[in-house]
């Protein structure tokens, strides 16, 4: 089940974690565009070393910690790889080089480098994100989407109402469960169970709206309990992920 990171005081006090989202968020977004402009391994590889770097010594990130949020996306990014490099289309390509066979499969040199590429981005994009959310604390960064982007606050903040909402779904499928188990009807898996969460997923939604309502979103000018203001820290790391980007892109 998705749940908010909760982010320890090294995190939250690092030199990213006190940077605005806005920029990490802008940093990451252009990573990935930049990304998906190379088919090449070099680049992905170098910015995925550079993210976990940066997420280790910028970011205060404990080791066994990052390396649990990025275990299982590494391995969904591996068997991307391997499946594209057994069913690529270039293994049933009799001009292309082959390099090695596997029982039925044909292993060919374009095969191999475009999973490779592939792997890489992904590796990248894992390792990219996986910094991002733990150095960010999701409240900080509606936040700074409400103060520093102009972003409707009752959009921006149901959002984050309605994300931090989802490891509530878990709670209720149990309660679910159980009250199945209570009549009788066992507590596996049943078709029924989706329509008992979306009953209660609209009731979460309406006691939301009802609380945002009282409390007079979108009504006028407001107060800013947790303010939060542009500092050096902001443009020295979006230049440094910039420069980054176009340095890698360039050179590798």
């Amino acid at each position: 089940m998705l749940t908010p990171p909760e982010l320890g005081e090294g995190q939250v006090g690092s030199l990213l974690g006190r940077t605005s989202p806005l920029v990490k968020l802008a940093v990451a977004v252009s990573w990935l565009i930049g990304l998906a402009t190379t088919g090449r391994a070099g680049p992905p590889v170098a910015l995925a070393v550079v993210a976990i770097a940066s997420g280790l010594l910028l970011g205060r990130i404990p080791p066994r910690r990052l390396i649990r949020a990025l275990a299982p996306l590494v391995l969904a990014a591996m068997s991307i790889a391997l499946a594209n490099l057994l069913f690529s289309g270039s293994n049933t390509n009799p001009a292309a080089t082959e390099l090695a066979r596997i029982g039925p499969f044909r292993i060919t040199r374009e095969a191999a480098d475009a999973a490779l590429g592939l792997g890489a981005r992904v590796m990248a994009i894992v390792a990219v994100g996986a910094v991002f959310a733990q150095t960010t604390d999701p409240t900080r960064l509606v936040d700074a989407l409400v103060q520093q982007a102009r972003l409707p606050a009752r959009f921006a903040y149901g959002a984050l109402a309605a994300y931090q909402a989802v490891p509530r779904l878990g709670e209720d499928l149990t309660i679910l469960r159980q009250a199945r188990r209570i009549r009788g009807l066992g507590g596996g898996w049943h078709p029924r169970l989706l329509l008992g969460l979306l009953v209660r997923a609209i009731r979460h939604a309406d006691q939301l709206a009802l609380a945002m309502d009282a409390r007079a979103f979108d009504s006028g000018p407001r107060s800013t309990y947790r303010p939060i203001a542009w500092t050096w820290r902001d443009p020295a790391v979006g230049i440094a992920g910039a420069t980054l980007m176009v340095t890698v892109l360039i050179r590798i």
